[in-house]
């Protein structure tokens, strides 16, 4: 049935919005919704091929009627294409200004064994849950993200909007991050050790996943 395929598109944008990671993109889906938009558009070029560019929709109703469920049919798969990424998009921006490395979150290639469940339509248990053009699109607004920030470099626009409740936190590494400089000087952040430090000065590490804060 036409626009399925493209309503179940629409229910993994809703759910990707409620998510805190970036779920598979849906190759298959989105190829069969392109193709159902091509299938539709041949069949009102073939419905017109007759009149010759003289089609009076008055004259023929159930022709213009056949021609405007088509037409709607193609308006809404495309809007559902549009809807499903540009919640994909909005949800690489919002990563992206949260200092998240999107890229290298991305799952490491597995193999599949026998008897175990096997990958959903659309998706790749041996490659990134971006497609190709995703990827490309969170490098390029990654650079205009750090070219943006880099003109005010005492200003950190990508930090909270609000206050931390508490001025030094306890962080425990998850994993190494190397040295960093604090206000207070230099620490060393190897896995599973503890510091008791300013929160101003690991906030991006907590978002970016090399710290946890202990309660």
């Amino acid at each position: 049935m036409y626009g399925e395929t493209g309503n179940k598109l629409v229910q993994h944008a809703k759910r990707t919005q409620a998510l805190a990671h970036l779920p598979p993109y849906q190759t298959e889906m989105v190829r069969a919704v392109t193709r159902e938009v091509r299938d539709l558009d041949k069949d009102v070029a073939s419905i017109l091929e007759p009149f010759a560019g003289s089609f009076n929709p008055s004259t023929e109703p159930a022709t213009a009627c056949a021609l405007l469920v088509n037409h709607l049919c193609m308006r809404r798969n495309k809007r559902c294409l549009l809807a499903y990424h540009r919640v994909r998009s909005d949800k690489l921006e919002e990563m992206c200004w949260a200092g998240i490395d999107v890229l290298e979150r991305q799952p490491q290639p597995q193999s599949h064994k026998p008897g175990s469940e096997a990958p959903t339509m659309g998706t790749d248990s041996n490659s990134s849950s971006l497609s190709p053009e995703e990827e490309e699109y969170v490098r390029q607004y990654s650079d205009l993200l750090a070219a943006y920030k880099g003109q005010w470099t005492d200003i950190d626009l990508t930090g909270s909007l609000e206050p931390p409740k508490d001025l030094f936190i306890d962080v425990r590494v998850l994993k190494d991050a190397g040295e960093i400089q604090t206000e207070y000087g230099a620490i060393t952040l190897t896995k599973n050790s503890q510091f008791y430090v300013r929160h101003g000065d690991v906030e991006r590490l907590i978002a970016q996943g090399y710290l946890q804060r202990l309660s």
